[in-house]
Formats: structure tokens, sequence, C-alpha cells
């Protein structure tokens, strides 16, 4: 599919098309890279967020932006598919935590003031929108003078579109294949949920694809005047390992998810 075609709008059909199926998964326990590696690698990386008033871009279902809320933080969550944002309405509803819900584009105007909050965040949302330097403008535009954005996405010098893992003769992974690095053609990928020994026949998700590459991240930060203060690209832990066995990968043998955090400059 061209890069002209998959629009914000694309995008949130695909979205809303997985909504249903992606929330039942998730409480299933099913998204074992968040629940054992990204999410407690991102909380770490964000710190102490008690009082914090903040704003999650690509929200999703809501799961991680009423875990913050929990943590201590005021929360507000956009993401661009309806149908997510009412799944997130719902839990809100179910249990209030005080987060303000909407649905949009993170790469547009948001709808939230200028200048409202300490803190804009995004936990592997980013990659997934046609507009990188757009949300990079909006969160510049959402954060205070002095504000932070930290958000997570797939490591783009490892998971790019030629991604192959290689085996021994015996079928033990021994380590990765990059190739197509450069290859920035937006494409939709067929993914799905799966859990170590669990049998269950899992529905696939279609999920949009923006392959970028490292400085296609890190320019769009810079070039929006946001100071770049820390990177991490974080190994999932000896915990996580045991209980899910393929995560060595990520730790013996390629990176998986890349941290960033930037600030606003006290002067803006």
């Amino acid at each position: 599919m061209s890069a002209e075609q998959f629009t914000d709008t694309l995008v949130a059909d695909h979205w809303d098309q997985n909504a249903d199926q992606w929330k039942k998964d998730v409480e299933a326990g099913l998204d074992v890279y968040r629940d054992l590696f990204t999410w407690p690698a991102f909380e770490r990386f964000l710190g102490d967020i008690t009082g914090k008033h903040m704003i999650d871009l690509g929200c999703g279902e809501g799961t991680n932006t009423r875990k913050l809320a929990r943590a201590g933080a005021r929360m507000s969550g956009v993401d661009l598919s309806d149908k997510m944002i009412k799944h997130a309405i719902t839990e809100e509803q179910k249990t209030p935590l005080g987060i303000t819900y909407a649905t949009s584009s993170f790469s547009a105007n948001t709808g939230f003031p200028a200048g409202a909050f300490d803190m804009v965040i995004s936990t592997l949302a980013l990659m997934d929108g046609p507009d990188f330097e757009g949300a990079m403008r909006e969160a510049y535009r959402l954060l205070k003078p002095g504000g932070t954005l930290a958000f997570s996405i797939l490591h783009p010098c490892f998971i790019t579109p030629g991604l192959a893992w290689q085996k021994d003769e015996n079928g033990h992974t021994t380590g990765l294949i990059v190739s197509k690095y450069y290859d920035q053609n937006h494409f939709a990928d067929q993914w799905k949920f799966a859990r170590h020994g669990d049998n269950r026949d899992v529905q696939r998700f279609s999920v949009p694809r923006f392959p970028r590459t490292l400085s296609d991240y890190l320019n769009p930060i810079i070039k929006t005047g946001l100071q770049i203060k820390e990177v991490q690209e974080p190994k999932p832990t000896e915990d996580a390992i045991q209980q899910e066995p393929r995560f060595h990968r990520w730790k013996d043998l390629s990176a998986f998810l890349l941290m960033v955090k930037a600030t606003k400059p006290d002067t803006a």
C-alpha cells in the first residue's frame, strides 16, 4: 500500500476493526510483551510521576493510562481509534480515576490547551502513525515550559521490514537478520499476541506500519525544539525471561525497544 493511501483515516479504520479483539486479548493476559517487558521498562524510565499532569498519546484501550493514574498522575489520553477510546471511557466509567479521553490524531491539534501538561508520554504507539514530526510538534505545544516528553517505540535499527531470525540446525535462535533498513514503504502487518505454552487460536490483527530510520525519529525531536536528555534500550529482566523464554533473544541478540526522553526549554 502506498504512503499516499495510508492516511490517519485508514489507520483509524484498522484500529477500530482491531479494538474489540484487542481489548479481549489484553484482558485475557495475552499481551505478554507489555506485561513482562515493555511496560515495566517504561515505568522505570518515567520515574516518580506522583502529582504530574500527563497526557498519553496513542492510549488505545487505556490500560497504560489507567496504570499511570493509579500511580498518582493526573491523566488524559488520546487515540485515533474511536472504538479504542470508547473502551477506555467504559473502563473509566466502571472505575473512575479522573481520566479525560478524546478521539484525535496525535499528529494534529488534539484539542487540549497549549502548555497544559507536565509530561507527554506514549508507549509503543508513535511508530504506528504516518506523521511523526507532526506528533513532535503537538507534544511540544502540549508541554509546559520545562515539561518532559517520554516515549517508547519498537527499535528502528532492528525491527525492520526485512527482520528474520537466524537459527541453527537444532532450531535454536542464534542471531537476528536485519535488512531493508532504508525501506520506508508503509504496509499492514499481520500480527497476533502470543504467550509461551498457550495453544489458543488467537486472532491476527492488521496493524499499519511506518518504517523509519533512527535519524527519522531523532531529528524531528530536535527540529521541534525539544532537547533530548536520555535514551535507553532496555533488556528484559531475568524474571521475565524465565516466564517467557523467547525473551532471551532481546537480551542476548538484539534490542527490541527504544525509549527517549526530551524536555521543552524553560524559556519556551
